[in-house]
């Protein structure tokens, strides 16, 4: 009976067997099968439509997070400002003739100064061509609503672009659409797409993923072709702008119209005289008040000596029921660019 009781000691518990022939059939009866089971079934089957989801997804999220802006624009707000910027030579003044051609149905022959134009019954827009130098980049990103910028397809980004976009986060971000000029010169299909693409995602990294890029294929007798503008034209008349923390809390003017009114022998007897200007324009932002000093940019601060409100010189189309403008209330306002046979110089007007 000891023997018994000893041999039940040295007994030892039982142990799966990891490895050999009976294992292996063991894994083999337990393994699950994808017997009667769709694997792509619910997989993505277009990527590009999922990311699309996706932003679009994000982007009300993100819309739900900012804090609401009290819009202060009046029931007639200004007109909406619009800069086409750009290296030299990318056809800066022939997209603001197409766009003014598109909108207004006439020729400008030279783009001098701000341009006002109604596009639609309820908006207005100023075009205006910014200088290729670091002082013109930083006005125009203070004051702009929309930024149109032009880039060389066959060349690609150039400094200035660099420049003015660095400007741009100091200053407030305005909206900016990229514009791809000088397609045509790029002879193989292939590679007209492939710099396409390149392009675009270096500007989405520059601005923001999404960001809306325009492409204009060639020139033809002068002019980019209708309907690629009128899509331009389209996109820039509906769009919305988000108003910015400081240009809600401040009046500026972009003067569209200058006068010298100093008295004409007082400057021949000394052409240093001190002289009295009066500037035209739209106030932007909050009401202008003649109590505030005003910063006139490359000159300093200045103190109004008079100011004067004035009959809108491109009024908004009556409040009649109609789905498109008449002919004649398509006005055109560019009193620097001579347009009407009627040019606005230093201290005289020509007719």
């Amino acid at each position: 009976m000891a023997d018994d009781g000893n041999f039940a000691e040295k007994q030892k518990t039982h142990k799966k067997r990891h490895a050999g022939v009976k294992a292996d059939k063991k894994k083999a009866k337990n393994k699950p099968t994808d017997k009667g089971k769709n694997v792509k079934a619910f997989a993505i089957t277009k990527a590009r439509s999922a990311e699309k989801r996706f932003r679009r997804k994000e982007d009300i999220l993100t819309k739900k997070q900012h804090i609401p802006l009290v819009d202060k624009t009046p029931e007639e707000p200004p007109p909406v400002l619009i800069a086409v910027v750009g290296p030299p030579k990318v056809g800066k003044s022939t997209l603001i003739n197409n766009l003014i051609k598109n909108f207004t149905r006439t020729n400008v022959t030279s783009v001098n100064g701000p341009i006002t134009i109604i596009t639609s019954k309820k908006r207005r827009i100023t075009l205006i061509e910014c200088n290729n130098d670091i002082n013109s980049m930083i006005d125009v990103a203070k004051c702009a609503d929309l930024v149109l910028l032009m880039v060389d397809a066959s060349f690609g980004f150039e400094m200035e672009i660099f420049e003015f976009l660095n400007i741009c986060q100091v200053h407030g971000m305005p909206k900016i659409m990229g514009v791809l000029t000088h397609l045509d010169t790029i002879k193989s299909a292939k590679a007209v797409k492939m710099q396409k693409k390149v392009l675009k995602h270096r500007f989405w990294t520059e601005v923001y993923d999404g960001a809306k890029l325009f492409y204009l294929s060639g020139l033809i007798h002068g002019e980019y072709l209708r309907n690629e503008i009128t899509n331009l034209g389209r996109f820039i008349s509906v769009m919305k702008f988000r108003p910015l923390n400081w240009r809600g809390a401040h009046s500026y003017v972009l003067a569209d119209r200058m006068e010298d009114i100093t008295n004409s022998e007082q400057v021949r007897l000394n052409p240093k005289c001190d002289r009295d200007v009066v500037l035209y324009g739209y106030v932007r932002g909050v009401p202008l008040k003649k109590e505030n000093m005003v910063h006139i940019a490359g000159l300093g601060d200045m103190r109004i000596e008079e100011l004067n409100g004035l009959p809108d010189p491109c009024p908004l189309p009556s409040g009649e029921k109609k789905r498109n403008l008449l002919e004649k209330e398509r006005l055109l306002y560019a009193p620097m660019s001579g347009v009407g046979g009627i040019v606005y110089d230093k201290d005289a007007v020509y007719i």
